[in-house]
C-alpha cells in the first residue's frame, strides 16, 4: 500500500477488498459479513477489556506466574437491533472480569433496548414490535423479551412519579383521557390523569400521569392526585383550567382553596356542539365565540341571552349548560388579554392530548394498566424533549398574575 495514504483511503480500500464480488445477501444477509464484522467487534474489544483488567497482553511474558490470568472463553448469545449473534467471552480465573460492552447477564447489546423503546413509545403493540423486527432484520424476537426491556421503564416512571415539585405554578392544566383496558377476562373503561402545569419561566412542566377508574370516579380520583402533589412540595397554584367535571373544583379548593377554578372554554364549546346536528355547528360556534371573546362580563352575559334567544327553539341544552358553569368561567374575563391568551383555550394540555391519542388511537384495548402506564409515560418523555421555549408574551402575563394575586408570586 503507498506511503501516505490517509486512514480514510486505507479503510475504503480494505472495504472494497471485502466486498468484491459479494452480493447483497452475503453482506447483509443473517449470516453475512456484517454480521460476521460484528462479532468480531464484539469479541476483540471484549479481549481489550480483559487485557485492561490483567493488566498485560496475551501471552505477555509479564503475565505468567501471576495469581490472576485468562480462563478461556464462554459462548454466549446477544441480540443486536439487526442479528443474534453467538459470541466467545473471555473469563478469568478469579471471576473478577466485569465485560463492559455485553455485562454478565445482559442478552442485548447497547442500542436494542433504545430501539424497543423507541418503537413502543410510538405506541406499537408487543406484536407489532416483534414483527417490525422481523421483517426489518430478519431477527426473532420473543414478545416476552420485548415485555421485558419496556419494564425497565417502570422504574423510571416509580421515580419520576415520585420527584419533588416545586412549591409554585402560576397555571396547572388538569384533563384526562380515556381509553380501555383489560381487567381479568374483561375490557372495561378507564381513565389516563394528567396534570401539566406552567412553571414560573413560562416552561410547561408535566407534574404527573395516573390511571383510575372511568370519569364516574373522577372528582374523588382527582382529589387524591391534588393531595399527592400537596405532599410532593406543590403549595401553590394560582389558577387550576379544567374541564366541566362535576365535583371537580370542589375537589381542587378542598386541597388548595385560594385557587382560581377556570373551566376549560374548548371543553365548553365541545360539550356544546354535542347537542346540535353537523349542519348547526359552524353557526353555533360562531356565537359561542361571541361569548368568550366578549370584553367584560357583563358583555358576554348579554352574548349569552342572545345566544339563548337564538338557539333556545333549536337546543335549550346549549344556555343551559354556559348557566350552570357560568360562576366558572367569569374569572376568565376579569383578566387582561396577557393571561387569557395563557388559559384561555388550554392549548398546552391539548396539545399533550392529541399526543397521547397519537399512540394510542390504534389499540383496541390495552392488556393492562402498567402497559398504559409504559406507553404514555414513554410519549411524554418524547414529547418533553420539544418544550425547549416558554409561552408566548409570558413575561408581561407573569406581571399581571403578580398584580392580580398579590403576594403570591415569588419574587
Amino acid at each position: 500500500m503507498a506511503r501516505g495514504r490517509k486512514p480514510k483511503e486505507k479503510v475504503d480500500e480494505l472495504l472494497d477488498d471485502l466486498l468484491k464480488g459479494r452480493t447483497p445477501e452475503e453482506i447483509l444477509g443473517q449470516d453475512g459479513l456484517l454480521t460476521e464484522l460484528t462479532k468480531r467487534l464484539v469479541e476483540r474489544t471484549l479481549e481489550g477489556e480483559m487485557t485492561d483488567h490483567l493488566g498485560y497482553e496475551k501471552h505477555a511474558q509479564e503475565g505468567r506466574n501471576r495469581r490472576n490470568s485468562r480462563n478461556g472463553r464462554v459462548a454466549k448469545r446477544v441480540q443486536t437491533g439487526s442479528a443474534e449473534l453467538e459470541i466467545t467471552v473471555p473469563r478469568d480465573r478469579d471471576g473478577t472480569f466485569e465485560p463492559q460492552l455485553v455485562p454478565k447477564r445482559r442478552r442485548r447489546l447497547a442500542g436494542f433496548d433504545d430501539k424497543v423503546l423507541s418503537l413502543y413509545a410510538r405506541g406499537m403493540s408487543t406484536r407489532e414490535i416483534q414483527g417490525h423486527l422481523k421483517e426489518l432484520y430478519a431477527v426473532e424476537v420473543s414478545p416476552s423479551l420485548i415485555s421485558a426491556v419496556t419494564d425497565s421503564v417502570l422504574e423510571d416512571v416509580r421515580a419520576w412519579q415520585a420527584r419533588p415539585l416545586a412549591p409554585f405554578y402560576p397555571v396547572i392544566y388538569l384533563d384526562a383521557l380515556h381509553l380501555k383496558v383489560r381487567r381479568e377476562r374483561h375490557v372495561e373503561p378507564c381513565a389516563v390523569y394528567v396534570a401539566l402545569a406552567l412553571n414560573l419561566e413560562g416552561h410547561k412542566e408535566l407534574l404527573g400521569l395516573w390511571v383510575g377508574e372511568s370519569e364516574g370516579e373522577g372528582a374523588r380520583f382527582w382529589l387524591g392526585i391534588l393531595t399527592e402533589l400537596k405532599n410532593r412540595g406543590v403549595e401553590d397554584f394560582l389558577i387550576a383550567a379544567v374541564d366541566g367535571l362535576k365535583g371537580f373544583p370542589d375537589a381542587i379548593t378542598a386541597v388548595y382553596p385560594r385557587t382560581q377554578v377556570q373551566l376549560c372554554i374548548v371543553h365548553m364549546v365541545r360539550n356544546s356542539l354535542r347537542y346540535v346536528s353537523w349542519k348547526h355547528r359552524k353557526a353555533l360556534t360562531r356565537d359561542l365565540r361571541k361569548i368568550y371573546t366578549a370584553l367584560t362580563s357583563e358583555a358576554a352575559e348579554q352574548e349569552l341571552e342572545a345566544l339563548a334567544e337564538t338557539w333556545d327553539s333549536v337546543t335549550p341544552l346549549v344556555s343551559r349548560l354556559w348557566r350552570t358553569h357560568w360562576a366558572n368561567l367569569v374569572p376568565f374575563f376579569d383578566f387582561p388579554p396577557d393571561i387569557r391568551r395563557v388559559i384561555y383555550t388550554t392549548n398546552a394540555i391539548e396539545s399533550i392530548q392529541a399526543q397521547l391519542r397519537n399512540v394510542t388511537r390504534t389499540r383496541g384495548a390495552f392488556p393492562s394498566e402498567t402497559s398504559v402506564l409504559k406507553v404514555l409515560y414513554l410519549a411524554l418523555m418524547k414529547a418533553q424533549e420539544r418544550w425547549t421555549m416558554p409561552l408566548r408574551d409570558w413575561p408581561p402575563a407573569l406581571y399581571h398574575f403578580s398584580v392580580a394575586f398579590p403576594g403570591r408570586v415569588p419574587v
